[in-house]
C-alpha cells in the first residue's frame, strides 16, 4: 500500500511533520492539522511557518511574525535527533524562502516511500490572501514539484498553472485539463477543492486525478451557503491521515468531505461568526467511525 508503511518497532505509531502556521484564534493550520491527525492515531511533529495572533479571514489588525530565520534551525535539530517521518505535510508560507526548507525536510527526513504532501495555501475566491505576495506563489510552484500529492482550491489552481480564474462552471473536459496540467508540475496526485463543475450547480465537488492508475475522480456533497476560514486545512489533514492509513485516493477524499461537512453543519446552526471557524472539537471523535456506503465516483464526460 503506497504511503502505509508500517512502523517500526521503535516508533510504533506513525509521524507526520506539519509544517504550517500556528494562528492563536481560529481553527485554522497547526490549530486543525495537530487534533486532527492525532485523532486519527498519527504523531504530529509540528515546525510552524509564522506565529499569527489569529487567522486573516474577516479579522483586521492581525499580528504577524514569520519564522523563516528559525525554520533552518529546527530541521537542523531534527535531523541531529536522527528523526524521520512517515509523511510531510506542509501549508501556509510566511516567506518565499521557506519552500527551501520544506523541500530539505523532504529529502533528508521522509522514510522512503513516505508520503509528501502539500496544501498550496495562497488564496481563494480568485484572490491571494493578505500575507500572500507573487514570490510566495511561485515559490510554492517550485514546491509542488517535490510533492507527492497537492490540495489546492481552484483559486490556487489558477494560481499555480496561471491562469484566470473561472468565473464560470468548468466542463469535466476542462477540469481534466486543469487537473493533469498540475500533475505535470511534478505531484502524482492531484485533489482539487471547490472545484466549479458544470452540472452540479448548488452542491461542492472535490476532484482528482491519480497519475498512477490515469483516473480521474469526484465527490458531490451538499452546498452549506456559509464560508468558515480552516475548512481547506482541515480537508487537507483528514487527506494526509488517511492516505497515510492506507485508504485509496477517492475513499481519503470522501471521507475528509463529509468530515469537513460535518463540521459545517455542526457550526451552522449556531449562526456564529465565520471567522470562528468550524466547531472542530465536536466532530473530532468521528474520525474514529468506519467509512460506510462511499460516494466517490469516476469523474465522467
Amino acid at each position: 500500500m503506497p504511503y502505509a508503511n508500517c512502523p517500526s518497532a521503535a516508533c510504533p505509531i506513525p509521524r507526520v511533520a506539519a509544517i504550517h502556521d500556528l494562528s492563536g484564534f481560529g481553527r485554522t493550520s497547526l490549530t486543525v492539522a495537530i487534533p486532527v491527525l492525532s485523532s486519527l492515531g498519527i504523531q504530529v511533529c509540528p515546525l510552524p511557518t509564522a506565529v499569527l495572533s489569529s487567522q486573516t479571514s474577516d479579522v483586521d489588525d492581525f499580528c504577524f511574525v514569520d519564522l523563516s530565520t528559525h525554520m533552518q534551525d529546527f530541521l537542523e535539530h531534527w535531523k541531529r535527533l536522527g528523526l524521520t517521518f512517515d509523511a510531510v505535510y506542509s501549508g501556509f508560507l510566511g516567506s518565499a524562502g521557506q519552500a527551501a526548507v520544506i523541500r530539505e525536510c523532504i529529502e533528508s527526513c521522509l522514510i522512503p516511500g513516505g508520503l509528501a504532501l502539500v496544501d498550496p495555501v495562497l488564496g481563494d475566491n480568485g484572490s491571494l490572501d493578505p500575507t500572500m505576495t507573487p514570490d510566495i506563489v511561485k515559490a510554492m510552484s517550485g514546491l509542488i514539484r517535490h510533492a507527492h500529492c497537492i490540495t489546492p482550491n481552484i483559486t490556487e489552481a489558477a494560481f499555480l498553472l496561471k491562469k484566470t480564474y473561472p468565473e464560470r462552471p468548468m466542463p469535466v473536459s476542462q477540469m481534466k485539463e486543469w487537473l493533469h496540467a498540475l500533475s505535470a508540475l511534478g505531484p502524482e496526485r492531484v485533489v482539487i477543492t471547490s472545484a466549479p463543475l458544470a452540472g452540479f450547480v448548488g452542491k461542492t465537488v472535490v476532484v482528482a486525478f491519480d497519475a498512477r492508475q490515469n483516473r480521474y475522480w469526484k465527490v458531490v456533497g451538499e452546498r452549506i451557503p456559509v464560508f468558515y476560514p480552516g475548512t481547506g486545512d482541515t480537508f487537507a489533514s483528514v487527506l494526509c491521515g488517511s492516505l497515510l492509513l492506507g485508504e485509496s485516493l477517492p475513499s481519503a477524499m470522501d471521507r475528509a468531505a463529509r468530515f469537513v461537512t460535518l463540521g459545517i453543519r455542526a457550526t451552522f446552526g449556531h449562526n456564529l461568526p465565520g471567522r470562528n471557524g468550524i466547531l472542530l472539537e465536536r466532530v473530532l471523535p468521528t474520525l474514529q467511525a468506519p467509512l460506510t456506503n462511499s460516494t466517490y465516483s469516476l469523474l465522467d464526460e
